[in-house]
């Protein structure tokens, strides 16, 4: 299930404030799209948004794909809870921000995400749609899969061992193709229960790959340096380019395998 082979991965970061949007990272997070500070109070009992709703059912599909693999391959998955925050956040990885965006938190096992950073995903960035939305969590879901079979420790390893900082960020990279990779493998799940639904009910609308493959390049490194004004330098990337992160969305897609996910093979 797409595991390294006597090798590591990466996680994400870029120090500007265009890029930590989506490519925030810090604390030990992975997959990084938020900052740090104190949480604010919620009322526990104030009904959820639409948008929370949308990541809640996000959330309960994605992991329910997940533990059919993982019980197709005899493991037992162990769910992630998703939290919803607004402005400031207390994780296991320390505090964090929303300017950061969405992050998994390898440390309790839980991805944060202030639903206002798909404002910004549309605006900012020029990717709107639900789809788009939902590649961001099947993305981070990704990250506790990786989580779960070990491979974030391993990319670690190998970022704490890596002789330069471009030998490390090139193990990010790897890390994070891959849980786009993952997301793809959800979107195929979708696809496949659609066709599998005589009554239209369940499946992807026309457009909703699009959405996801615009999400997918919005991100890519190189885009997101030349929009800061930045010069586009890959040896500096921790996610890939928009090529690279589209191809691997698009490959977990079309075959619906995780192990055709392996990034650290390539």
């Amino acid at each position: 299930m797409g595991m390294p082979v006597a090798a590591g991965g990466g996680v994400i970061g870029l120090l500007v404030l265009l890029a930590t949007v989506l490519l925030g990272g810090g604390g030990g997070t992975t997959g990084g799209l938020s900052g740090f500070g104190e949480q604010l109070e919620t009322d526990l009992d104030a009904p959820l948004t639409e948008d929370e709703e949308f990541v809640q059912f996000l959330t309960e599909d994605t992991q329910a794909v997940w533990a059919d693999i993982f019980a197709e391959d005899g493991r037992q998955y162990a769910y992630a809870q998703v939290n919803t925050f607004s402005q400031q956040v207390s994780t296991g990885c320390g505090g964090a921000t929303s300017a950061v965006g969405p992050f998994y938190c390898p440390a309790d096992s839980q991805v944060y995400l202030d639903v206002g950073f798909f404002d910004e995903l549309s605006s900012r960035f020029g990717a709107p749609g639900d789809f788009a939305q939902a590649y961001v969590v099947a993305h981070e879901i990704g990250h506790h899969v990786q989580n779960l079979l070990g491979t974030s420790a391993a990319v670690q390893e190998r970022e704490r061992s890596a002789g330069s900082q471009e030998e490390a960020n090139q193990w990010s990279v790897r890390l994070e193709l891959q849980a786009d990779c993952y997301a793809g493998v959800w979107a195929n799940s979708v696809y496949v229960r659609g066709e599998e639904d005589p009554t239209g009910d369940v499946g992807l609308e026309e457009g909703d790959i699009d959405e996801g493959l615009a999400a997918a390049q919005a991100v890519g490194d190189d885009r997101i340096q030349s929009q800061a004004g930045m010069e586009v330098s890959p040896e500096t990337w921790t996610h890939g380019s928009s090529a690279q992160r589209q191809e691997w969305f698009n490959r977990g897609f079309e075959s619906g395998d995780p192990d055709r996910c392996d990034t650290f093979a390539e």
